[in-house]
């Protein structure tokens, strides 16, 4: 559906009602069935059931069987994977669009049957995925209206539950295409990063770091929901800016926590040093610490496993506050680099890995040299 001509949701003020009728009409909404969803109250909810989903769901689970060749069991262990609960018996939840697409599923299947698993695979993907998007989308719908992070007051008056939805009828049409362009560009460097490992023959190696906001549960004690928001909004905007402006990837936020990695060792330095130096000049967030390992890596569902990752996480979990500790093996791809100065720590115990030689990593000064570096000790 295209977004209302001259409409400006965050200007609509009493005019939501009027906007919101304006638009479920145009999509075929009898004015009785209107009359009687804004006396019930019913008018928003109306409106997102019309507006995102617009075929209604006429088709039962035994109604699918018999149109795409899957078994019950098959359609419901789908439906799981995507993130939606499993329709009772003679239920409609099905529209025309999903069975078709549940169709070209089956005959994908039956055609390969050793494609099951990829199939459920896929599925449990893309409904993680998917709901993590619609949820953002939502949050980002409401700032618009409200001029914050939540759902609020905006020039004193309370924001509506129409204000939101003619919101999200201006957002709406945008986010397929750019949900399509980013998947291309994220599998096309995930193709490449794939292949960049197999011709290689050693595996994927890389550099993985946590940084995360140093009193984070005290703060979380002290103000309100907004500001938290404001603060993680913040936090996150540095932390992707940081990270792929250096050729990295976030792999994850993690509440007060931002996980990433990169190939090369040096990138993995600049990224911490600019991550530390971003929070230092952002007054609303606290210094970070920063733990960083070297070493080989598991990607799977573009997460990251495998024991440098853990290693990087007791690392974080002892270095000080405004402090970037690395592993040996970092430490040795730096250890001819002059722009960083490694001092050693003493080794910490850390959990499942013993005794561990740890390293304090800062960027070099003018003043750095032999001579100072005696003068420290």
């Amino acid at each position: 559906m295209s977004p209302t001509p001259g409409l400006d949701p965050a200007a609509l003020g009493d005019d939501a009602v009027r906007v919101v009728r304006e638009m479920l009409a145009a999509e075929g909404v009898s004015e009785d069935d209107l009359d009687a969803a804004q006396q019930e109250g019913t008018l928003p909810l109306l409106a997102v059931e019309r507006l995102i989903l617009p075929a209604v769901p006429e088709y039962d689970t035994q109604a699918v069987t018999e149109r795409t060749g899957l078994s019950a069991a098959q359609i419901g262990k789908l439906w799981r994977m995507l993130g939606y609960p499993v329709p009772r018996p003679g239920e409609p939840a099905f529209t025309e669009t999903d069975v078709e697409l549940l169709g070209m599923i089956g005959q994908f299947m039956m055609a390969e049957p050793a494609a099951s698993e990829l199939v459920l695979h896929m599925s449990r993907v893309i409904g993680s995925s998917m709901s993590r998007v619609a949820s953002a989308q939502v949050d980002v719908i409401s700032a618009r209206v409200s001029g914050s992070p939540r759902r609020g007051e905006v020039a004193g008056r309370p924001v509506t539950d129409e204000q939101i939805v003619a919101s999200a009828s201006a957002l709406l049409p945008v986010v397929p295409r750019v949900l399509e362009a980013a998947w291309r560009r994220h599998l096309l460097s995930a193709v490449r990063r794939r292949l960049t490992i197999a011709e290689s023959g050693q595996g994927q190696l890389g550099v993985v770091g946590f940084a995360d906001l140093v009193g984070w549960t005290a703060l979380s004690q002290q103000v309100g929901d907004d500001t938290l928001a404001s603060i993680l909004d913040q936090f996150e905007q540095l932390a992707y800016d940081v990270v792929t402006a250096r050729a990295g990837r976030v792999v994850k936020m993690i509440g007060d926590e931002v996980m990433f990695t990169v190939d090369a060792a040096r990138a993995g330095a600049e990224i911490a040093l600019a991550l530390s130096a971003g929070a230092r000049s952002i007054d609303d967030l606290s210094d970070l610490r920063v733990g960083l390992a070297y070493g080989p890596l598991l990607e799977r569902e573009s997460d990251l496993y495998g024991p440098t990752v853990n290693l990087a996480s007791r690392i974080t979990g002892v270095a000080f506050p405004g402090t970037i500790v690395v592993n040996e093996a970092l430490r040795k791809e730096l250890a001819d680099d002059q722009r960083y100065r490694l001092r050693a720590m003493r080794p910490r115990y850390l959990k499942d890995f013993g005794r561990v030689p740890l390293w304090v990593l800062r960027a070099a000064s003018a003043g750095d040299g032999r001579a100072a570096d005696r003068r420290r000790a």
